[in-house]
């Protein structure tokens, strides 16, 4: 589980294809470097989202560490398409007791968006981004969360059917996340706000009538309920 804070920014060191060494897995692997500050109380086998994206700790440093990358990764973020020397986001999975500043993000991502417009404000930057997958549009609503490259932020506007969202980043913001080395054209990663889907899931089931865990039927649960109201009523 992270925060959507952005502990720092780190360099990436080479992205692998086939990485054949023991921490590559013969598999794809991402090397990272200026992680100092995130890797004093490092282990192997721990949580890093890079991007936004949870990936596990295969090899590290006092300064640079390394995560293999499954298909499914590549598939669905924008790591893939990482060269020497990108900025990256980093951010270590949530400690029990720390100050929770930022909102749910599982670093698990959805799909990723397009930059179609960016527009300073004052000191302020708008950024309008069109989401790839449209079906994640009913997830995405006006003064939500969203998790974009890993940074939690408020959503502003919403347009569903042209499958856009804006948000607008703060000036503190910008010099601590990758996001203002991002050009329109540029894709980032996103990850809708989890709790929107547990509602939906929950909702859905009970109005499709999905059998509760004792095999009653939650649609006659619901009719019970309405006509003990009813009687009381009368």
């Amino acid at each position: 589980m992270f925060t959507g804070i952005v502990e720092c920014m780190g360099k990436v060191v080479e992205f692998t294809r086939l990485d054949t060494t023991a921490a590559g897995g013969n598999g794809a692997s991402l090397a990272i470097s200026e992680a100092r500050s995130i890797l004093g109380d490092c282990h192997l086998g721990d949580s890093i989202a890079i991007n936004g994206t949870c990936l596990t700790v295969t090899e590290f440093s006092e300064d640079t560490f390394k995560v293999g990358l499954a298909p499914e990764t590549l598939n669905r973020t924008n790591l893939g398409t990482l060269q020497a020397g990108d900025s990256v986001n980093l951010e270590r999975a949530l400690a029990a007791g720390h100050r929770f500043g930022g909102h749910f993000v599982q670093g698990h991502i959805d799909s990723t968006a397009n930059i179609i417009e960016i527009k300073p404000e004052d000191n302020s930057v708008w950024y309008k981004l069109q989401v790839d997958d449209p079906k994640l549009m009913p997830y995405i609503i006006p003064k939500g969360f969203i998790a974009i490259d890993g940074t939690s932020l408020t959503v502003c506007d919403v347009n569903d059917d042209e499958h856009w969202f804006t948000i607008m980043m703060i000036a503190y913001t910008q010099t601590h996340v990758v996001m203002p080395t991002k050009s329109v054209g540029d894709r980032v990663n996103i990850e809708v706000d989890m709790l929107g889907k547990y509602v939906e899931k929950v909702t859905t089931s009970i109005l499709r009538g999905s059998s509760d865990a004792d095999g009653s039927s939650t649609s006659s649960y619901i009719e019970k309920v309405v006509e003990k109201v009813l009687q009381k009523t009368k």
